[in-house]
């Protein structure tokens, strides 16, 4: 379904029309990046790229969306007319969906006039922060259950049916099993599944007898809610009468609690089990989990299975977005070059960097990832020399990665859309979730650890870091 081009910030489109009107609208450059890891963690998953640019190809106005625009009488007939024919014209670059990675690389870049890169400004952002973030979150909680399986229960605590949607989405690009989301499921090609509910168990005239009639109906898949009543008291009891039913049959089954302490109670439960010859019985467990609880009872031993993920997967938790942002790089001249743009702050990490950039991933000798450099665009890289790494912000932090201490470097940044249609075949969202997997395991585990992880390098050229400073040198000067 085509979205409207509606989904922008009113401001974008008066700056549309001042642009139309004062016949202000040169090819530019736009990149996207964000400024610090979410989650106090050391890295974020790229995410939302391929629904961007799906969206991108159908972004239109309708005829109902121009009568809105000319209700407001803010708005010129001519802009008018031009708008009823928009067609979104640009070309982008962006890094592969699932990418690992880091603040202030550009993750997207932007070619096409102003006009064209003003009005998605605010789709790409609304799209890329929000999966990204949830991308990354999900990556944490799958990282601290280890091998055991993550499911995405999000959809009733999400923010609204796109939130919910998009969360699901993200959330199996990071690394969850299966979601709860059947929308979701069916719209992304992702695994769904669920247990069931305390109302299962209340609906019946007895717990034994509504966790018969759901092994009875769901013979395959039978995973019941002990906690309805009393887990240790009658829930457990009433599952392993089921569960010896069943292993007669040639059938296992499973147990969920939602409820109560998640350190002791799966002890318990698992030694039950395991002294009434349900060895092969799985434990699941929900309740308001996070990363650090997962992590926690993971350390502890606890016995566990499975872990049903919803509030803090679904909606970042303790984080409510990325700082993801979009400037101008570049604009091009009356020669037609493209002369570099920047955005000088009085806070450093707010000064963004000029030009039109590509991103070299060096690996080391050991096959890890060693640091990312940010390089223009036109820069002749060639494996087997030295490069100096210049910190984004310090002009006295820097090192050489020596040509003996990397093994390879790739481009990160590749053509996805040229002249407003796709220019790659999409990847299955499996394939995605598969390639973020094995990206991780190419850093090394001080990056990806919870609490004050390494800080890995991204690093300005030297060519990029002495345009940076002679740009703001000459901002001082004028």
């Amino acid at each position: 379904m085509a979205i409207s081009a509606l989904f922008t910030d009113f401001y974008e489109l008066t700056m549309m029309q001042g642009y139309f009107l004062a016949g202000n609208n040169p090819q530019v450059v736009f990149d996207m990046f964000y400024r610090t890891n979410p989650f106090g963690g050391g890295y974020a998953v790229f995410t939302g790229i391929q629904d961007l640019i799906s969206n991108l190809e159908t972004f239109r106005f309708s005829d109902d969306d121009i009568s809105y625009l000319r209700s407001l009488n803010q708005f010129d007939e001519t802009f008018l007319d031009f708008l009823s024919t928009y067609r979104f014209s640009g070309t982008i670059w962006a890094m592969k969906e699932g990418t690992v990675v880091f603040p202030q690389e550009p993750l997207v870049r932007v070619h096409s006039n102003l006009i064209d890169c003003q009005l998605i400004e605010g789709l790409l952002l609304n799209t890329l922060n929000f999966q990204t973030l949830i991308a990354s979150k999900s990556a944490r909680v799958c990282q601290a259950a280890g091998n055991g399986a993550v499911m995405e229960f999000g959809l009733r605590r999400a923010q609204g049916q796109n939130g919910a949607n998009s969360a699901s989405r993200a959330a199996y690009v990071g690394g969850v099993a299966l979601t709860s989301n059947t929308f979701a499921a069916k719209e992304y090609g992702i695994p769904t599944g669920g247990t069931m509910a305390h109302s299962w168990v209340m609906s019946f005239s007895s717990e034994l007898e509504s966790f018969r009639e759901f092994a009875r109906i769901y013979p395959e898949n039978c995973i019941l809610l002990i906690d309805t009543y009393d887990t240790l008291g009658s829930g457990i009891d009433n599952a392993i009468i089921v569960g010896l039913e069943q292993k007669a049959k040639g059938l296992k089954i499973g147990v969920r609690i939602d409820s109560g302490d998640l350190s002791y109670l799966p002890k318990i439960i698992r030694s039950r089990l395991d002294e009434a010859g349900l060895e092969n019985a799985t434990i699941c467990v929900s309740n308001d989990l996070t990363e650090d609880i997962i992590q926690t009872l993971v350390i502890d031993g606890v016995p566990i299975d499975s872990w049903g993920v919803g509030t803090h997967l679904a909606t970042g938790g303790t984080q409510s977005s990325l700082n993801g942002v979009y400037k101008l790089s570049a604009k091009q001249g009356a020669d037609g070059q493209f002369l570099p743009s920047m955005k000088i702050s009085n806070s450093f990490e707010k000064t963004t960097n000029p030009g039109i950039k590509q991103v070299y991933r060096f690996y080391g000798c050991d096959g890890l990832a060693a640091g990312d450099l940010i390089c223009l665009d036109d820069e002749k890289m060639t494996e087997g020399q030295d490069y100096m790494f210049y910190h984004p912000f310090s002009d006295t932090d820097l090192f050489k990665m020596k040509k003996d201490k990397y093994q390879r470097f790739v481009p990160l940044l590749s053509k996805v859309m040229e002249n407003g249609s796709l220019c790659v075949e999409l990847t299955p969202l499996f394939d995605v979730r598969n390639n973020v997997k094995k990206n991780l395991e190419e850093f090394h585990k001080s990056y990806k650890r919870f609490i004050n992880p390494h800080i890995y390098k991204v690093s300005l050229s030297e060519r990029l870091k002495e345009l940076k400073k002679r740009l703001i040198i000459s901002s001082k000067i004028e």
